[in-house]
């Protein structure tokens, strides 16, 4: 296994899974919690990257990451290189692309609350913040559980979006699953193998023992034993 690409694809799911975290909280709530009548449209957006191909979505963020762009342009001139083919370039482009598998179970968790429990809070004087974190936060943890190893699930195994804005630079911006494919383009199917497998087993045993600590239906409680 090319070790160099699997901390780099590791490091960059946790990134990516942390600020997801940070900025899809704030998005989650506002969906829920807004009466604007056309939020529908921003839901549609955050959506978005599960329906457009990650190839296409690649590139469109390779053009909004390239020197041309007022974004490149800024970067280029604070840091004097460009985003698109750095590592930075590849945490923004999985942000983008992995947004709906935060926001969305932040949200469907937000949604589980009591009404009345919010309602009892305003009576007594609490503010919307604080709120947030002593009624809302606490009562939809599985659900940022799920959103945040979704996050970060999703950001290991991407393959389209980080090949169109990250190229293949080993030590910057080769990730696991551009490695299995240069294994594969080299006909190397042996190593390729090895590569899936060990992922595989490893989220299999994280996703099992998830199962386990949780309360689980019956029927899938006998499954599992």
């Amino acid at each position: 296994m090319d070790w160099q690409a699997f901390w780099l694809t590791i490091r960059l799911a946790l990134l990516v899974a942390a600020i997801l975290i940070i900025i899809g909280l704030p998005i989650a709530y506002w969906i829920n919690y807004s009466r604007w009548r056309w939020k529908f449209l921003v839901e549609a957006v955050v959506a978005l990257p599960i329906v457009l191909p990650p190839t296409v979505l690649g590139f469109y963020l390779l053009i909004a990451l390239g020197p041309r762009s007022p974004l490149g342009r800024w970067w280029q001139a604070l840091t004097g290189h460009t985003l698109a083919f750095t590592f930075e370039g590849l945490v923004i482009g999985s942000i983008i692309y992995s947004l709906p598998f935060a926001v969305q179970p932040f949200s469907a968790a937000f949604g589980t609350v009591d009404r009345r429990l919010l309602a009892a809070s305003a009576t007594l004087g609490a503010s919307r913040l604080r709120t947030f974190f002593h009624i809302i936060l606490p009562l939809s943890t599985s659900g940022l559980v799920i959103g945040a190893a979704l996050s970060f699930a999703h950001t290991m195994g991407e393959f389209g979006v980080v090949l169109m804005v990250g190229g293949n630079i080993p030590g910057v911006t080769r990730t696991v699953s551009i490695d299995i494919y240069d294994k594969v383009q080299a006909f190397d199917y042996s190593a390729a193998k090895h590569h899936c497998n060990r992922p595989a087993r490893h989220f299999l045993h994280r996703t099992v023992c998830h199962l386990r600590a949780e309360p689980q239906p019956l029927a899938l409680r006998m499954v599992l034993e």
